[in-house]
């Protein structure tokens, strides 16, 4: 399954045409994300009929999330949930940087009837392969996002690997970080993953500004895994 980044109504037509099944819908790209605006995702799902994730992130400063940042965060789900999103993209850490299993529980609970993926938030923690395992708790999660620890996808490779083994087969590890047309498949073979996430590599120019480049997003379709 192929996954792209949309920050804007545009984007996600080029993503639907050019044959992606998913859409990551999010803004401020240049700070790895953060929720978008109300009217922004109501209007993607007046547009596609394909699946839309909505990312779940109040601000880009950390992971590590007080009680505002929380309730911020259950209301932008409610909205979420209330436009008719398929699912919402999360994560929440603790002072130590592990998964603070806590406030992850609240956000799910308040994502009820919401698929839900665990977002790069694991790529900060300090073992993301026991990251994994800890995650394994919770069925509603369906999906982790990772490049394996700091760095891209191409730099942790045996880490991935170890992801994708220790998920059992019951969530899935999605790549994300630094991939395009010409790596993602290198990545999926070493790895096993099954799941890429596309950014910055299927925009002009390569850059977070460029809009989606309809060649590059639909070479990643065209060269299925």
């Amino acid at each position: 399954m192929i996954e792209v980044i949309a920050t804007s109504v545009d984007d996600a037509i080029t993503i639907e045409k050019c044959g992606v099944k998913r859409i990551e819908l999010s803004t401020a790209l240049s700070e790895f994300g953060i929720t978008p605006r109300y009217g922004l995702i109501k209007k993607v799902l007046e547009k596609v009929k394909i699946s839309v994730f909505v990312l779940i992130r109040p601000h880009p400063i950390t992971f590590v999330y007080n009680n505002d940042d929380m309730q911020v965060m259950k209301d932008d789900i409610q909205i979420v949930k209330k436009l008719g999103a398929d699912g919402v993209i999360l994560g929440v850490l603790n002072k130590d940087n592990k998964i603070d299993e806590e406030k992850l529980k609240e956000l799910l609970d308040c994502a009820d009837g919401l698929d839900v993926v665990f977002h790069r938030a694991i790529d900060s923690t300090p073992d993301p392969v026991e990251s994994v395992r800890t995650l394994l708790k919770y069925p509603q999660i369906k999906r982790i996002v990772t490049a394996g620890g700091k760095g891209e996808v191409m730099d942790n490779l045996e880490t991935i690997k170890k992801m994708v083994e220790a998920a059992e087969n019951k969530v899935a590890i999605m790549l994300g970080g630094g991939l395009n047309q010409y790596n993602y498949r290198l990545a999926v073979e070493k790895t096993g993953a099954q799941e890429v996430h596309f950014g910055r590599g299927v925009r002009e120019n390569f850059h977070h500004t460029g809009k989606i480049d309809p060649l590059r997003c639909q070479a990643i379709t065209l060269k299925r895994f």
